[in-house]
């Protein structure tokens, strides 16, 4: 993150550090047997990673946030998300097209993004969105070729993204501030 709210760019690490291991967990419903070592390690570096930016988050909770006047905004964007998320869900499963779920959820939270940039003041969440959206979408051919579920492949573009921003904010982190204890 590029950010000057240490709140935010602390938040933000140990979340993603979360998101990629709920990420790469997903993945593992359906993965190359091969790839199942991998996605186990990318889980726990990203909880490993959660856990001192959690910390730092509780010990600067009372610092500023770009967050503030905007908190309403920031509840309809997620509102939004889990609408547009579960009402894709659904048709997709109606269709009997269930296995694009995963892909599906991947577009709308890559998606959200976009809106965050504004919310957290933050252009480098643009450029996460622009490659997850990018990547998702170069997918394709490669899952209508396939009968498989898409968490296959779409997971973990989704959990190593994440992963990699948050490996490269907790750099700048502690360039900038120092160990996030």
């Amino acid at each position: 993150m590029l950010t000057d709210f240490v709140r935010d760019q602390a938040f933000t690490i140990a979340w993603f550090g979360v998101m990629a291991f709920a990420w790469f967990g997903w993945a593992q419903e359906d993965p190359e047997p091969s790839w199942r070592w991998k996605l186990g390690v990318g889980s726990a570096v990203g909880m490993l990673l959660a856990v001192p930016f959690v910390w730092a988050v509780i010990q600067g909770w009372q610092q500023p946030t770009a967050l503030e006047g905007r908190y309403p905004w920031f509840g309809v964007l997620v509102a939004v998300e889990v609408v547009l998320a579960g009402a894709g869900a659904l048709v997709l499963w109606r269709r009997g097209q269930a296995r694009w779920v995963a892909w599906w959820i991947a577009v709308v939270v890559a998606a959200h993004f976009l809106p965050m940039v504004w919310l957290l003041n933050d252009v480098s969440l643009a450029l996460l969105a622009v490659l997850q959206l990018a990547g998702l979408v170069a997918l394709v051919p490669l899952l209508r070729r396939s009968t498989r579920t898409t968490s296959r492949v779409a997971c973990p573009l989704m959990g190593a993204s994440l992963l990699l921003f948050a490996l490269a904010s907790a750099v700048v982190f502690v360039l900038r501030h120092g160990s996030p204890f």
